[in-house]
């Protein structure tokens, strides 16, 4: 949808400069009355002004709402908070039993290497990951929507005993 919008607004703009170019092109060489050019272009640009800020302070409130900053700050609203650390060759998780249906917010870092944090249903399946790296902080937010026992995975080749780093994780239902 953005896509679209982005190509529509680009038109748009394009076709006004180029109607912009083609009236000073065809008007530029007139010679005339200079200050009564002058009085009707002050008038000119005064509406023009006020029209276009009357149509874009709406449309930048508008999109502004829409930024993923925004929305991630609301929908963090009631969310859990669980910290994930990688070292080699383990996850140190602050929780490891959640709640089904409840929004969780990991926030995933790393003591030493890069490492990958993958977290798998009980069908060993992947359903998210991220980056999990030294001196930063990623925020992964995931819904359980079914109980069972969830896998961590490095995904990330971190060294001789990457293939052990695994950790579960117990989804409950309320």
């Amino acid at each position: 949808m953005y896509q679209q919008v982005a190509w529509i607004v680009s038109i748009a703009l394009i076709a006004l400069l180029a109607s912009a170019f083609i009236y000073v092109i065809r008007n530029g060489s007139s010679t005339g009355n200079s200050a009564a050019i002058s009085a009707s272009t002050g008038r000119w640009r005064s509406r023009l002004l006020l029209g276009l800020t009357i149509i874009f302070i709406p449309v930048i409130g508008y999109t502004l709402t829409k930024m993923p900053y925004v929305s991630n700050a609301m929908a963090n609203v009631g969310a859990i908070e669980v910290q994930a650390k990688g070292y080699q060759w383990y996850w140190e998780i602050s929780q490891t039993e959640l709640p089904v249906g409840k929004l969780i917010e990991f926030q995933v870092t790393s003591a030493d290497v890069n490492h990958g944090f993958a977290i798998y249903g009980p069908d060993m399946k992947i359903l998210t990951q991220t980056q999990a790296m030294p001196g930063v902080t990623n925020v992964l937010r995931y819904t359980f929507e079914q109980p069972g026992t969830y896998q961590i995975l490095c995904l990330e080749y971190c060294g001789m005993g990457h293939h052990t780093m695994m950790t579960e994780l117990h989804v409950v239902a309320q």
